[in-house]
Order: C-alpha cells, then sequence, then structure tokens
C-alpha cells in the first residue's frame, strides 16, 4: 500500500481526495486551519473524518483513525514538517493546502505568499532531503490571466495574472519546474477550473447561490450573470488526482508536467445560477452588478493532455453536479441548524 502525504486535508479537494483513497492508501495528511478563508466549514469536514472533538485535535496537533494520521501543522513550520517526513518514506506527495479566492488575496496579500509559495517551497526542501521524488500539487486557472484565446491550454503563455492568488500559484509552477530541474524529482502541476460539489467552499459561487435560494436573499451577479465559467464536478477532480497517482508509481523519468483539470462545458453564471434553482425547487432575486477586480471574464479548459496521460477528463454533466451538491446542502444545512 502506497504511503500518500495529503496537505490541505480540511480543504473542499482534500477533504474529498482523503474520504475517497483512506482505503485505497496509507495517508499522512496535514492542514494548519487558517481562519483566513473557511473555518468552520473545515471543522465541519473533518468531523466527517473522525475528529469530532475539534479542540482535543488543535491541542493535541495529531489524530490517528483506523485509516489516515492527520496532523494539525503549519507548512511554514520547517521542523513539523521535517518531523513527519523523518518517520514516514512518503512514496508520492498531494499538495493542495494554500490560500484560496481571488479578493481576499488583494486584501492581505502577504499572507497569501506565505501559505502559497513559502509553504511549497518548504515541502519541496523536505521532498528533496527525504528522497520523495512524486508530487502532484494544485495550481489553478487563474495563471491565465488575461489571455483571450479559449479553451486554454497548458502549452499557452500565463505571465499575465490578475490577482495576487493567481501570481502565487504561476509561482509555483516556476518553482516546481526548476526542482525538477535541478533535483531529479517528477512533478505535476493541476490548473483546476472553478470546482463544485458536496462540501464546496462557503465563499464560492455555488456555496453563495444555494445559500441564498434557500434564505431568500438577493444574489449579485457580475456582468449580467455572463461570466463564463467551465464548472468541473470535484468526484471528477479526486478521480483524476488518483489515477494521476498511479500513473506517477510506474514513471521512471523526472521532470515537470501541468495538466489543466476542467470540464470543457463552460457555461455562463446565470445559467449555473438556474441549475441550482431548478434543482431546489425555488427562485431566486437577482442583483446585477459590474465586474470585480481580478476576476476573470472566461474560464474553459482544454483537457486533451490529460485524456491522453490518464486517459480519463472529467465528464459529470452540470445538472447532475448540482443535484449530488444541492441533495448534500439541504442535508447539510439540516443538520447544522437543528
Amino acid at each position: 500500500m502506497q504511503k500518500i502525504l495529503i496537505t490541505g486535508f480540511g480543504g473542499f479537494i482534500g477533504y474529498s481526495l482523503v474520504e475517497s483513497m483512506k482505503e485505497k492508501f496509507q495517508i499522512t495528511a496535514f492542514d494548519n486551519f487558517s481562519e483566513l478563508s473557511n473555518y468552520e466549514i473545515k471543522k465541519a469536514r473533518v468531523a466527517e473524518l473522525g475528529i469530532t472533538d475539534f479542540d482535543s485535535f488543535k491541542t493535541k496537533r495529531i489524530f490517528q483513525s483506523a485509516s489516515a494520521t492527520f496532523h494539525y501543522a503549519d507548512l511554514c513550520n520547517m521542523a513539523e514538517l521535517e518531523k513527519s517526513f523523518s518517520s514516514n518514506q512518503f512514496d508520492c506527495i498531494v499538495h493542495l493546502a494554500a490560500l484560496t479566492g481571488v479578493r481576499q488575496s488583494l486584501v492581505n496579500p502577504q499572507a497569501y505568499i506565505d501559505s502559497n509559495v513559502k509553504g511549497f517551497v518548504n515541502l519541496l526542501e523536505c521532498a528533496k532531503k527525504f528522497g520523495v521524488k512524486n508530487i502532484i500539487y494544485a495550481s489553478s486557472s487563474s495563471v491565465y490571466g488575461l489571455n483571450h484565446e479559449t479553451p486554454y491550454a497548458e502549452n499557452q503563455k500565463t505571465d499575465s495574472p490578475i490577482s495576487v492568488y493567481a501570481a502565487s500559484k504561476k509561482v509555483d509552477e516556476l518553482i516546481a519546474h526548476t526542482y525538477a530541474h535541478l533535483y531529479g524529482m517528477n512533478l505535476i502541476g493541476l490548473r483546476f477550473f472553478t470546482v463544485y460539489g458536496p462540501w464546496t467552499r462557503p465563499d464560492m459561487a455555488a456555496y453563495i447561490f444555494m445559500k441564498a435560494v434557500q434564505d431568500n436573499n438577493p444574489i449579485e451577479l457580475f456582468k449580467e450573470g455572463k461570466m463564463i465559467r467551465d464548472f468541473t464536478y470535484v468526484g471528477d477532480v479526486v478521480k483524476s488526482i488518483t489515477l494521476l497517482i498511479d500513473k506517477m508509481k510506474n514513471e521512471t523519468a523526472s521532470g515537470h508536467e501541468i495538466f489543466n483539470i476542467g470540464n470543457h462545458h463552460p457555461i455562463f453564471t446565470i445559467d449555473f445560477l438556474k441549475t441550482i434553482e431548478d434543482a431546489m425547487g425555488k427562485k431566486a432575486s437577482v442583483n446585477f452588478k459590474p465586474v470585480q477586480a481580478g476576476d476573470m471574464l472566461a474560464t474553459n479548459a482544454s483537457c486533451e493532455k490529460l485524456f491522453h496521460y490518464i486517459g480519463y477528463k472529467p465528464q459529470t454533466s452540470v445538472l447532475e453536479g448540482v443535484n449530488e451538491m444541492v441533495k448534500w446542502y439541504k442535508a447539510f444545512t439540516q443538520r447544522v441548524s437543528s
């Protein structure tokens, strides 16, 4: 059984990955549970993984379940990292820990650089020191920035990011390339495109829309709801990462590759809202607003490179994915309110 280190297990994709893989791999997981973003839902997610006494976990800084070892730890703390690496011979690292979100990065840029860049470099240094060759890490579709040619392909230039968050992810890609070249590592960066589904982030459109519809509150739609997004179901992301882990296990060459993880069926945000309205059986009140600073007008992923590499590309329809997400949201909010 492969030993996998997963960072950011309290996050949306990180939690979903651990939940899916915990029976297949021997998992060690890290998260610092930053209170800068989505703190409460992180605690709710990890309760599903068995960490029901979060205060005790925060004090002890470790929780051992039957299928995984969870650490309350910060990647910026090199001593904590090295301690875990020294007692485990990891076969692969899946690095998902990061501060996310475009707008918050404009308010608190230093925190994003510390978390997204310094934390990644620390992780790479530990991997180098302890001989971990295979690393998958999260980038973002935001790196495409001011590119106007869609669908976005991995070979396009990405030197025009329009937010600090996007810039931090572009820096990660450059650093990954450097470490692969210098130290013979095998690194894969994943540019995620608007991931949604059960346990989605409260600061993402999907959650904001569901909550507003349920609470009968108005929704702000930018650019008259004509922003284009390539909504990607979280289950497809998890399957892609799992297949990549299996693929890397048998790779002997070193190098650095970038893959888009998108659905390649972009829709207007107003149509995404209408799908949520239909699933919830309620209509929303909408206020139209101008585009906000740092927002990309359109995202659309070419997924051919991923398909040729692992024989799979995301395929869950927005209708199917939204229905699953709304089912989860109704159950989750009912449980929280009771």
